[in-house]
């Protein structure tokens, strides 16, 4: 076997988390060396009494009968050794040593100009959090980013799914195995991203369940994954301030959104800007903050059939936009609008997002 597979092995261990693993690899070498090694000679490195739980867990887990059951599962992993371990996780305080992952490998494997922005938030969003989550998160993938949440419900949900919905890239970070969905009101939306080409990932093994613990330390994975993370709604205890604490403690930048003043939802990302966080209306504040260029995706070039055709194209190819705001700035009656966006639909031109946004087709 493989040293990478005594990595597998390790990371099962009850109690052996990064900082452990890395003693035992300062002492012993390789993982191999580690897991083999006799009782003696693992005391001095750690504790009593989890080298005794160590001694007896060995004995009954079996590295080639859990690889196994990962590909059955169509789960695979990755280690911190590995050429292909995610380039901005390997830079965080106590990266996961092995990574599990379902779906698309290459998207983990991240290059000089790759762009990967975090966008977390309230599970309780609102009408406002849901507009907000959805703008930004179009116009960051229209600009090459792939977006990294944790499939929670509310603006996690909202992300990932408007970034499936303009045939973007996600990553979903899970706070429990990576053959699992919680919660489980997501699992049509788990199943989008593996086949949109996105990617699950969690450091937890299989068939493990969420605990309390896990959240925080699935939230590190969020930040560690991202250049930036934007936090779009939250209540001051949100779980996605502590996301921006990883961030700011990990060297990345924190983006947070203004929200109406009257909602308990806008204090978290108050707090934040009142901590530094930079206030962004847009994509291209936060691409301008991170001092990366945003590209656009090509999109197909359409010649309208008529002048309002063409008004409404030159509109969409500077950013999607809402019905109303359509409306307003075309000056074209309502009904007469739809009508008009519909046949240009049918004509492949534009394409309909959520929550009434029109884009163009790529």
């Amino acid at each position: 076997m493989s040293d990478r597979t005594y990595w597998l092995g390790f990371s099962q261990v009850p109690k052996v988390g990064p900082t452990r693993f890395a003693q035992l690899l300062a002492a012993f070498g390789t993982a191999e060396n580690a897991w083999k090694a006799p009782e003696k000679e693992l005391l001095p490195v750690i504790k009593p009494a989890l080298t005794a739980q160590f001694l007896d867990f060995r004995k009954t887990f079996s590295t080639v009968e859990y690889e196994e059951k990962m590909a059955r599962k169509k789960v695979s992993y990755v280690t911190l050794d590995d050429k292909n371990y995610p380039l901005l996780l390997k830079q965080i305080i106590n990266p996961p040593f092995v990574l599990f992952y379902k779906g698309n490998k290459k998207i983990l494997k991240q290059v000089k100009d790759d762009v990967y922005i975090g966008v977390v938030g309230t599970r309780k969003i609102t009408d406002y959090g849901r507009q907000v989550t959805e703008l930004l998160t179009r116009e960051l993938v229209d600009a090459g980013a792939v977006i990294v949440s944790g499939l929670a419900l509310g603006v996690d949900s909202v992300a990932h799914r408007t970034t499936i919905d303009v045939k973007g890239k996600t990553i979903a970070v899970l706070g429990c195995g990576v053959d699992c969905c919680s919660p489980s009101e997501n699992e049509q939306l788990y199943d989008r991203i593996v086949e949109s080409d996105g990617c699950i990932v969690s450091e937890y093994g299989l068939g493990m369940s969420p605990t309390i613990g896990s959240f925080p330390s699935r939230n590190r994975i969020i930040a560690g994954l991202s250049q930036g993370v934007l936090v779009t709604e939250g209540a001051a205890d949100s779980g996605a301030l502590i996301t921006a604490k990883d961030a700011l403690e990990n060297n990345r930048k924190v983006f947070a959104v203004p929200g109406p003043v009257t909602s308990s939802l806008s204090q978290g990302p108050y707090q934040l800007i009142k901590q530094g966080a930079v206030v962004v209306s847009s994509a291209k504040e936060i691409l301008e903050e991170l001092g990366i260029a945003g590209s656009k995706r090509k999109m197909k070039v359409h010649k309208g059939e008529t002048k309002e055709e063409q008004k409404i194209l030159d509109l969409l190819s500077e950013q999607d936009l809402h019905f109303d705001e359509l409306v307003k700035r075309t000056k074209i009656d309502s009904s007469q609008l739809g009508t008009m966006l519909s046949m240009m639909e049918m004509k492949g031109m534009i394409q309909t997002l959520s929550s009434g946004f029109f884009s163009l087709t790529s």
